[in-house]
């Protein structure tokens, strides 16, 4: 019996309260606020069940176990805390008092079935043109950035992004708790590490990404960007790691560039406003939206090229696709909105990496009628 099986059933056992919502496929997230105040996420909207826990004490004990399959240590001292489930499903935990009502945790599930592009065009996620398009971009190496909300799809859409990187190329991942699925051949995948009782073998993302940079990677891929490793990152794409992908907290493409800036100027390092802005939009080539909608829906909200600084110093963007309600029939219609091409060519329509994509414009040629001229 493998150490993996040991904890699935160890897990199974702790866990029985919720077990039958942890295999129940249309269940995302399961929500545990207190022993007897439980919800779940069930097909995007949120339902209080009838799962209990007997006790704190039963909770605190499942919580423990949760923790032993990667080694960490939920205590007063390092009351917050991330891990992750044999079967890969994320779990975030808060003690008291951080949390009033005692243990607080909540479990992402990963998807049982993987989405693929065309799973996303079924789902209505993305169309046909913002698919081909953003292939082309993963093609033609450009780096992109999948900003959103909590829950808005981003992990879900870099996982389908990653499909469409050559199999001959070699990823590497990084992540504070996996939860990245990447169906590719050459693929290494790294897990940041906090420090133990004593406060020692801490291993953050920033050193993860330093180590990554002598893997030989043909693409880095960050789970997501939230503090100095920022800076890294940036200057790492701007020096010949060209095709990374990252995720970041952000409501516009705008937001997601000056959310970016922010997140850089965490690291100790003094870079002048210009000179790093300048970096970021060297770094930066795409820029995609993510969205939760109110009926529970994912989906794809607005894809913006990275334009050079304006003359003030400002950001730019062009927006290439942007979702557009449709026309209101009614006081009571919520109709769905569409996600269009606003008709714009493509910045880097011409550079040759793209030119040599010619076969794989498919719908997005539109968007790249520079090259034809």
């Amino acid at each position: 019996m493998s150490r993996t099986d040991i904890f699935e059933a160890t897990v199974e056992h702790f866990l029985a309260p919720i077990m039958h919502h942890m295999k129940d496929r249309n269940v995302s997230e399961i929500l545990i606020n207190a022993p007897d105040e439980i919800y779940v996420e069930k097909e995007g909207r949120l339902t209080k069940t009838d799962a209990t826990f007997e006790s704190e004490a039963a909770l605190r004990a499942a919580v423990n176990n949760v923790m032993q399959y990667t080694g960490r240590r939920v205590t007063e001292e390092h009351p917050l805390i991330d891990s992750r489930l044999p079967d890969g499903s994320r779990v975030h935990v808060i003690l008291a008092p951080l949390c009033r009502g005692g243990t607080c945790m909540t479990i992402r599930k990963r998807a049982k079935m993987l989405l693929d592009a065309q799973s996303l065009l079924r789902l209505g996620s993305w169309t046909p043109e913002a698919m081909d398009y953003l292939r082309i971009c993963v093609l033609a190496e450009k780096n992109l950035l999948v900003a959103g909300g909590t829950s808005s799809g981003k992990t879900c859409l870099l996982n389908v992004l990653s499909g469409f990187v050559p199999d001959h190329q070699r990823i590497v991942t990084i992540e504070d708790s996996a939860e990245l699925n990447l169906r590719k051949g050459h693929l290494v995948s790294l897990e940041s590490r906090p420090p133990d009782r004593w406060g020692r073998g801490e291993v953050t993302i920033r050193d993860l990404f330093r180590s990554s940079l002598r893997l030989r990677p043909d693409r880095i891929i960050i789970g997501e960007v939230r503090g100095a490793e920022a800076l890294d990152m940036i200057q790492a794409m701007t020096s010949g790691h060209a095709g990374s992908m990252s995720t970041l907290h952000a409501n516009t493409a705008l937001d997601a560039m000056n959310r970016l800036e922010t997140l850089a100027m965490m690291s100790k390092l003094e870079l002048p406003p210009h000179a790093l802005r300048s970096q970021i939009t060297s770094a930066i080539d795409v820029i995609v939206q993510m969205a939760r909608f109110s009926d529970g829906r994912r989906g794809l909200t607005e894809i913006a090229e990275v334009l050079p600084l304006d003359a003030d110093g400002h950001y730019r963007v062009q927006q290439m696709f942007e979702y557009v309600l449709a026309p209101a029939r009614g006081e009571d219609d919520r109709s769905a909105g569409s996600l269009l091409p606003t008709g714009k060519t493509s910045a880097f329509a011409d550079e040759s990496n793209v030119r040599l994509l010619r076969p794989q414009w498919g719908s997005a040629a539109g968007l790249l009628d520079a090259v034809s001229e």
